[in-house]
């Protein structure tokens, strides 16, 4: 069944915020093999201008498919999860994420098209800082697969 187009355009409520620990970004350096001491080091961000370690680019993507779940459990908008896989992913930053930040998310439905059976979902997640300040935008592409016909 094909994804609910009126749903291109909805906006889901701001997520609660996330505190960003120092610890969470050097293991997800760690995780992702990244060395680069600015993860994992507050004198070496420091060094670099920062306030304070900064994450990996893509750390925020646990954060944006986090709030994107406001998306996929929308039960009016018909999406099959166990037919989904990620399609792509990513973000354009206004400046970095880094430690102490107080993130909220706001997930936005960008389009939804159909390709050979398979629903195509473009979801963009909008951060922002306890101030208010825009850190990021994340862009989630989601492929719910054709059913298999019997």
């Amino acid at each position: 069944m094909a994804l609910d187009q009126s749903f291109v355009g909805r906006s889901y409520p701001p997520t609660a915020p996330y505190e960003v620990g120092r610890e969470k970004i050097r293991e997800f350096a760690e995780a992702v093999g990244d060395a680069n001491p600015a993860y994992t080091d507050a004198e070496a961000a420091k060094a670099l201008g920062h306030p304070d370690v900064i994450a990996p680019p893509t750390f925020v993507f646990s954060i944006t498919f986090k709030a994107a779940g406001q998306v996929i459990e929308d039960p009016q908008l018909g999406l099959d999860y166990s037919r989904v896989v990620h399609g792509d992913q990513k973000f354009s930053y206004a400046r970095p994420v880094r430690a102490g930040d107080r993130l909220t998310v706001t997930s936005t439905i960008e389009a939804i098209k159909s390709m050979a059976g398979n629903d195509i979902l473009d979801i963009r997640g909008e951060v922002h800082d306890e101030a208010g300040e825009h850190v990021v935008t994340a862009w989630t592409k989601l492929v719910a697969r054709a059913a298999e016909e019997a």
